[in-house]
């Protein structure tokens, strides 16, 4: 990735920033330390990509936290993920909320544990009401299983009569995802260097700008993040026109 100095980009940032937290295992490995602390030094990341894109003006942030496949990974390595969230929730909500973010949750919850589950659900509440950020985190999530979700609900819809097969379009179909009413990304950040996307977000990043780091996320800086977003602004966006 190019870094270029911030002020060369336009003074408008991304209205939507996702981002594919990875690297906490590797981070742990090279220091001989266990993966659980990873990922805390991970979750301390978040609290500075949210600074950051509170400070440069973002709308909103996606960060892909908990996917569906993780839930495969070794039991401890699952408890101790599953404790790091209770302790976010418990401990950066007031954050959240004192610097006007709203949180959102997307994925599965019915596979959450039903404490997490109401201490979302409660965080959701209390910081509904706020605009400097939205924060949307992914748990327990599936592109995949997204837009198979979406598909049922469409299905159930027409058995009902409430809408008719020739409605469905790209518009009708985002209604019935999990982002509803949430913009399509502008730009993906995904770090520690690995190029693939991972059954994130697969409806809504068919015209994102992808940026690759290779910092591991437990090191994610303020500078990857502004050099992320000054990258995205040397990109031509063309929505498949052709160029010139």
């Amino acid at each position: 990735m190019r870094a270029l100095p911030l002020d060369k980009a336009p003074l408008s940032p991304p209205l939507h920033v996702a981002i594919i937290m990875d690297g906490n295992g590797r981070w742990a490995r090279a220091r001989r330390l266990a993966r659980a602390a990873g990922h805390r030094r991970g979750a301390e990341s978040v609290r500075t990509a949210v600074e950051c894109a509170v400070e440069l003006g973002v709308s909103y942030l996606t960060l892909y936290g908990f996917s569906s496949e993780n839930w495969n990974r070794p039991k401890s390595e699952v408890n101790d993920l599953m404790g790091l969230l209770r302790f976010y929730l418990l401990s950066e909500i007031a954050y959240l909320h004192e610097n006007g973010v709203r949180l959102r949750v997307i994925g599965d919850r019915e596979r959450l544990a039903p404490d997490i589950v109401a201490m979302i659900e409660s965080a959701e509440k209390q910081t509904r009401e706020n605009g400097n950020l939205t924060l949307i985190i992914a748990l327990s999530y599936s592109g995949r299983t997204e837009i198979a979700t979406a598909a049922r609900s469409l299905a159930k819809a027409v058995v009902i009569g409430s809408v008719k097969p020739e409605e469905i379009d790209e518009s009708v179909f985002s209604q019935h995802l999990f982002t509803t009413g949430i913009p399509d990304p502008d730009l993906l950040i995904r770090t520690s260097g690995e190029k693939r996307i991972s059954n994130f977000l697969l409806w809504q990043l068919a015209y994102t700008e992808f940026v690759f780091v290779d910092t591991l996320w437990p090191d994610f800086s303020r500078t990857d993040f502004e050099n992320a977003i000054t990258e995205y602004h040397c990109r031509e966006r063309r929505y498949g026109a052709s160029g010139v």
